[in-house]
């Protein structure tokens, strides 16, 4: 017997998915509201196979706009939209997606790592204490000066996190 989600009814009709909020930023080659199909197209153009867990895990990720996960909020969403994955897949996906391009992986703390569905240049705020990322626009900042490069190398982009805590 085959359990149907929330999310997979939802790409089945090609609708969105029940109480997700559609805005304008998701990946290249989709669009606000996009219908799943476009969402099939696009892992199939980035060398992703379009997998009902793929998919699911997808709608959750991008019909909220840019935003910043970890798997484990992501887990959490996928267990109460009722879409049947592991945390292990949830890991699994959102790796791919960052080697597909579709993500950017922040690392914070060492131990923390983010998922940002956001792939312009920008930076972040991370507010400590709340566990919180907040982008910076690129125009936002400025950095001044990069160090000597080691030949044969070249910078392939430049990411600041500015540290934030709560006035005491």
């Amino acid at each position: 017997m085959q359990v149907k989600t929330n999310v997979s009814l939802a790409a089945e009709q090609n609708a969105p998915v029940p109480g997700a909020i559609t805005v304008d930023r998701v990946p290249q080659g989709l669009h606000k509201g996009c219908p799943v199909h476009q969402l099939r197209e696009e892992l199939r153009r980035v060398g992703l196979r379009p997998t009902r867990q793929r998919i699911s895990l997808g709608w959750l990720l991008f019909a909220k706009g840019d935003r910043h996960v970890t798997a484990e909020m992501l887990y959490e969403e996928a267990t109460r939209a009722r879409v049947p994955v592991s945390l292990a897949t949830v890991y699994n996906t959102l790796h791919q997606f960052t080697e597909a391009g579709l993500l950017r992986e922040l690392a914070v703390d060492g131990s923390k790592t983010y998922f940002d569905t956001n792939m312009s240049d920008h930076h972040h705020f991370f507010i400590e204490g709340d566990d919180d990322l907040m982008d910076i626009p690129a125009s936002g900042l400025t950095v001044a000066q990069l160090p000597e490069v080691p030949e044969g190398m070249e910078v392939a982009r430049v990411e600041v996190i500015v540290r934030l805590r709560r006035k005491a």
